[in-house]
């Protein structure tokens, strides 16, 4: 996997905290703490960036935090480095699964519109991060 690291904004609200990510259009979360703003961002990155590549859509490079410029509009409380693992050259395995599992996992890779590979991918990146 390629790790990069991209720039959270979190902005101050009444009651929490927004993030959005410049590099990244459209990836937004927030939270009560900042704790929960940082946890929430490291999870909507995730799952807005694995959104793009099944798209089919090029992944922005992040730029360095220093060259991204303070927006006056922005109630700008602090600045995030977020870590994204992003997959790397796709590679050809052979497993073993009881046959009955693989049934499963071939029905709900086929109701998410998903290949088989595509799900038990999905399925490790999460048993990953938890």
């Amino acid at each position: 996997m390629a790790i990069r690291y991209y720039v959270a904004i979190l902005e101050r609200l009444r009651d929490g905290f927004s993030v959005h990510f410049p590099d990244i259009g459209g990836c937004t979360s927030a939270g009560n703490t900042v704790e929960e703003a940082a946890a929430n961002a490291e999870q909507a990155l995730a799952m807005h960036l694995g959104s793009m590549l099944r798209d089919g859509d090029d992944i922005p490079p992040p730029r360095p935090i220093e060259q991204i410029p303070h927006d006056p509009e922005v109630d700008e409380y602090m600045r995030l480095l977020v870590r994204a693992d992003l997959p790397g050259k796709a590679i050809r395995i052979n497993i073993t699964m009881d046959e009955g599992l693989l049934a499963a996992v071939d029905a709900a890779a086929k109701r998410q519109g998903q290949t088989r590979s595509g799900f038990l991918a999905e399925a490790a990146r999460v048993a990953l991060r938890a």
